[in-house]
């Protein structure tokens, strides 16, 4: 998967992973991004959540925040391997920025940027992405995936929500945000929202 140990390489064959953790019924949200000594990023993004005053830490000042926490420091080549750096060849030859999946999309076999959203026993509802972003970057990008609202949503009362896809065009959109607020203002049903955003909203900007 694009997270953690098989993340995409950036344009000088680094990794920066990025995370967001966030709660349904608080609207509470932790994230880090640009972090590359941490091996499971999402569990600092829900130390950021739950140990810190802050939505955002990026970078050296999350993974000092997450090591004064009682993370482990990694060596930041763990997270590569062979598929990925060829990868990163091939969009170098092609002089693009590349998701990290090739078109069109088969999700029998997309191994992407991983997502997951809940619901406990009691309706609260949480949501949480984990990336390394887009093939051959430009060192300091930060996607949709830990900016809760573009790639991360999650509240109690409409919906949660993980992205995986185009991250400017999900951050130009508000893409999770909005699938909430269609059901939360217009009564869309998720599917409906979903068709809107996903279908519709985004492909208009040039994303998928």
């Amino acid at each position: 998967f694009n997270a953690g140990i098989g993340s995409v390489f950036t344009r000088d064959e680094t990794h920066e992973l990025d995370a967001c953790v966030m709660d349904g019924i608080t609207l509470k949200a932790g994230a880090v991004a640009g972090v590359s000594r941490l091996r499971n990023p999402v569990l600092a993004a829900r130390l950021v959540m739950e140990a810190s005053p802050h939505v955002l830490l990026m970078g050296e000042g999350a993974e000092t925040f997450a090591f004064e926490h009682g993370m482990e420091s990694v060596s930041p080549d763990l997270f590569s391997t062979e598929v990925r750096y060829q990868q990163l060849l091939d969009a170098r030859t092609a002089g693009k920025t590349q998701l990290d999946h090739a078109a069109p999309l088969d999700e029998r076999h997309k191994m992407g940027t991983v997502g997951a959203v809940a619901m406990d026993l009691t309706g609260n509802l949480a949501a949480a992405t984990s990336t390394g972003g887009m093939t051959n970057k430009l060192p300091g990008r930060v996607g949709d995936s830990p900016l809760p609202g573009a790639g991360c949503y999650a509240n109690n009362a409409s919906v949660a929500v993980s992205c995986t896809g185009t991250g400017e065009v999900f951050m130009r959109t508000l893409a999770a945000y909005d699938i909430s607020a269609l059901m939360e203002y217009s009564q869309l049903s998720l599917q409906e929202a979903c068709e809107r955003v996903v279908m519709e909203k985004l492909p208009a900007l040039g994303g998928s």
